[in-house]
Parts: structure tokens; C-alpha cells; sequence
């Protein structure tokens, strides 16, 4: 299970650097981490998290790609951008899309 509070915290901490802050990275490398440890897991949590928090997760959606590698993962991402349609996530789909071998 993903803790939602240590998602929240990175999200909050990630949201207060300034754009060209090197430390996002480490932020992302973080989000990553985590959404990369157990594809069901993310899945859920993706499914039931905020649509603040798609916005900011999404930025890593080809990173969780790459290392997932898979169908069900795309399939989530592309039900969130059904379902929060303001967000436009087109571009990180397609991103996390062509990292699939």
C-alpha cells in the first residue's frame, strides 16, 4: 500500500521549488520510487488521488513507465485523463506510451 501522506509530502515539497530548482529531480527520482515498487498498488492509488495530484505525479508517468512496462499501468493514466480532462495529460501519456519496448 502507498502512504498518501509521504506522497502529499513530496508533492507539497515539489510544488514549492521553483521551476528550475536541480532538486526536482531528486523529487521525481522519489515519486518514482514509489510508484515503481508494486504496479496494483499504484494503479489503486492513482485511481482514487486527487486531480491536484495527477498533475504533479504525472510529471513522472514515462519514468514509472519505463521501469513498469506496462499495458495496465497506460490504461490507468489514460482512464485519468478521461476523467480529469482539464489536466490534458496527452503529452505524458504519449511520453510514458513510447518508453514501452
Amino acid at each position: 500500500m502507498i502512504d498518501n501522506d509521504k506522497i502529499n509530502s513530496i508533492i507539497k515539497e515539489r510544488v514549492s521549488m521553483h521551476p528550475d530548482d536541480p532538486r526536482i529531480m531528486n523529487k521525481w527520482r522519489e515519486l518514482t520510487d514509489i510508484f515503481t515498487e508494486n504496479q496494483e498498488d499504484t494503479i489503486e492509488f492513482l485511481n482514487t488521488c486527487s486531480e491536484e495530484n495527477v498533475e504533479w505525479i504525472s510529471e513522472v508517468f514515462e519514468d514509472i513507465s519505463e521501469i513498469l512496462q506496462s499495458s495496465q499501468f497506460i490504461s490507468c493514466i489514460e482512464k485519468l485523463n478521461d476523467k480529469f480532462k482539464d489536466l490534458n495529460l496527452d503529452q505524458d501519456i504519449r511520453y510514458a506510451k513510447e518508453v514501452i519496448e
